[in-house]
């Protein structure tokens, strides 16, 4: 399986390629992601609320992105990992984000790391500069949801319009490969891909952009479809697991499971005697 880097992500624009991204949680999820043939498997913080339970980005921490992105990089072969910087991991200064960058490196055996906005340009700049491939993210920034008041549609006034292909520009300056571009117009984000020579990887952001992500769970309906109008459900995953778990409670309440198959059994020799044995200490 080819090794995809961030440069050869960065070539597909030019080269009119589409990039297919995919979250990735945990161990069995990256097998899953690697086999479809993703280009980028992304760690995101979106963890947060899919896996943990929490009703946004917030609350998840380095550790917590940490130990699923060692998870993960055991299981990918072949995409591109990115790493997602969670809150506050690098909007104290300069030096907290390239260590923390580099803490997805050296800890979390990532490719390369994501960071939200455009205002930490120069923490992109310095981590690049350390060696560590960005990936930019504009639009619907969920570590932003509290600044926007929930999660709601970007750019969709005149001056949100202008600021966030400004941003975009100034992503491009500072030396990221490519932009995600989530929760924007469709005829945003395609002005936004034809403005910039990096690749833009849209989720909610229309089919203009170089590539698309969608988080895994929703994708496949685990464990519900998801009620957002920029996701599309492949396949029903969800109520295949829990007919399968119906299946299984049901089969243990009314005897059928475990069948004689199922277990491993000692010879007729050994039973009798351990029969005997059991006799003698139950007198």
């Amino acid at each position: 399986m080819k090794t995809i880097t961030a440069p050869q992500v960065q070539a597909m624009k030019q080269l009119e390629q589409k990039i297919a991204m995919v979250t990735a949680y945990d161990y069995p999820t990256a097998v899953l992601a690697s086999r479809s043939g993703a280009d980028i498997i992304l760690v995101g913080d979106s963890l947060g609320m899919v896996v943990l339970g929490y009703e946004d980005t917030l609350k998840v921490t380095m550790a917590d992105m940490i130990h699923h992105c060692k998870a993960v990089a055991r299981g990918t072969k072949g995409p591109l990992k990115v790493g997602d910087m969670p809150f506050m991991s690098y909007q104290v200064s300069t030096e907290q984000a390239v260590e923390n960058a580099g803490r997805f490196i050296q800890e979390g055996n990532m490719d390369a790391v994501k960071l939200e906005g455009a205002g930490y340009a120069d923490r992109v700049r310095a981590i690049i500069e350390s060696g560590i491939p960005v990936m930019g993210h504009l639009g619907l920034t969920p570590q932003s949801v509290k600044a926007f008041g929930g999660f709601k549609i970007q750019g969709k006034t005149l001056n949100a319009a202008r600021k966030l292909l400004d941003d975009a520009v100034k992503l491009e300056n500072a030396g990221v490969f490519s932009i995600v571009l989530e929760g924007i117009p469709a005829e945003l984000a395609k002005m936004v891909t034809d403005a910039v020579h990096v690749p833009t990887i849209g989720i909610g952001a229309g089919a203009g952009c170089t590539g698309q992500v969608l988080v895994f769970h929703d994708l496949l309906a685990i464990p519900d479809p998801a009620p957002f109008q920029f996701v599309h459900t492949f396949e029903k995953a969800g109520s295949v697991m829990e007919k399968g778990l119906i299946d299984y409670v049901a089969a243990v309440r009314n005897g059928t499971f475990p069948e004689a198959g199922h277990s491993s059994h000692i010879s007729e020799p050994v039973e009798k005697a351990l029969g005997k044995e059991v006799v003698r200490k139950c007198m």
